[in-house]
């Protein structure tokens, strides 16, 4: 087999006896006003398996102004809650011949930023992003610098030319917290957060304070610590509330990888679970449903929030004009043993 690097277009349409112009319709799949026959399909598939030919994909994309090429941008490869989103949006690109590329911030502005310019360096025909730090402005910037088409998972983005998916997150916390203290009758409840520069921290935090708050209930500052989404932090954090004189008798925590660390230490403490210390997360990933006891979570739902955001991006691509368009995702308190 020669080297596909040696082979181009002009070899493949030799080797299956038609032109160069019939080969690119064939492996482009573009609609064509002249049909082209099975039998003729086939032979270019075996002329291009025989030689080892790949489409010049740079090439293709700058006459057509196309790249068949997607890129999505997450905030954590290692959070099950992302695979389904990402497994979702991969299968509706696979049915439009769209390639994915994957990039990972660990919720890092830094990363965030250094994804745009690589996408500036880099021509995609669209994007679906999950931002925690990136602004409108940013976000516009990439949109003139790129032409290309952008999605998010972000109900802090406002920009009029991106799609959004978004879900109540702070109402849903808001539910959760009151639903612990009516009931299940707690009063001393613990809050495991994350930075309030991400904006699902600071609605969390903020439906959290007004719940504690519309019960008549204070806000003890010892009660409220700071994670980092992993369950390293979650750990930490529910060790310093175990440790207090008058512990909390509840906790709730901003997502699930931080609840499952706090059960792993409360357990590791001596404490029964919901015995001692009831504990509720956020997500409803896989985990959830392994570990004892199994943990009463807000089940977010991520193959619809990837099948929305995927479907919105390849319409946008495909040629939908409009003004923005905004999808509720539902959340559901999902009770468990946990509680």
């Amino acid at each position: 087999m020669q080297r596909s690097s040696a082979v181009t277009m002009r070899d493949v349409a030799k080797l299956a006896g038609v032109s160069q112009s019939t080969v690119s319709r064939v492996l482009s799949k573009a609609p064509s006003l002249v049909p082209i026959s099975d039998e003729t399909t086939k032979r270019v598939y075996e002329a291009v398996d025989q030689l080892g030919y790949y489409p010049n994909l740079t090439a293709r994309s700058l006459r057509a102004q196309q790249t068949n090429m997607i890129a999505i941008m997450i905030a954590d490869l290692s959070n099950p809650f992302y695979h389904s989103i990402v497994r979702t949006v991969q299968d509706i690109a696979r049915k439009r011949h769209h390639d994915v590329l994957i990039a990972n911030t660990d919720h890092s502005r830094e990363y965030e930023t250094a994804f745009c310019e690589a996408m500036m360096r880099r021509p995609v025909d669209g994007i679906l992003m999950v931002p925690y730090h990136l602004t409108d402005d940013e976000i516009d910037n990439l949109l003139r610098r790129t032409g290309a088409k952008i999605v998010a998972l972000a109900k802090h983005l406002t920009h009029p030319q991106v799609d959004v998916a978004f879900a109540h997150d702070d109402r849903a916390t808001f539910d959760a917290v009151s639903w612990l203290i009516q009931g299940k009758g707690h009063v001393r409840i613990g809050f495991i957060g994350v930075s309030k520069t991400f904006p699902p921290g600071l609605r969390r935090w903020q439906g959290f304070v007004q719940a504690m708050q519309a019960a008549g209930l204070g806000v003890r500052e010892d009660y409220m610590q700071e994670g980092d989404w992993s369950v390293a932090s979650g750990q930490r954090a529910m060790k310093a509330l175990l440790d207090l004189p008058e512990p909390p008798t509840a906790v709730f925590a901003c997502n699930d990888f931080m609840a499952i660390g706090a059960i792993d230490v409360a357990h590791t403490m001596g404490y029964n679970i919901p015995g001692d210390v009831a504990v509720v997360g956020f997500d409803n990933i896989p985990e959830t449903m392994l570990i004892r006891p199994k943990l009463t979570t807000l089940a977010q739902y991520p193959a619809e929030i990837g099948r929305k955001l995927g479907e919105a991006l390849f319409e946008r691509i495909e040629g939908l004009e409009g003004p923005r368009r905004t999808f509720e995702i539902p959340i559901k308190l999902i009770e468990r043993d946990s509680t």
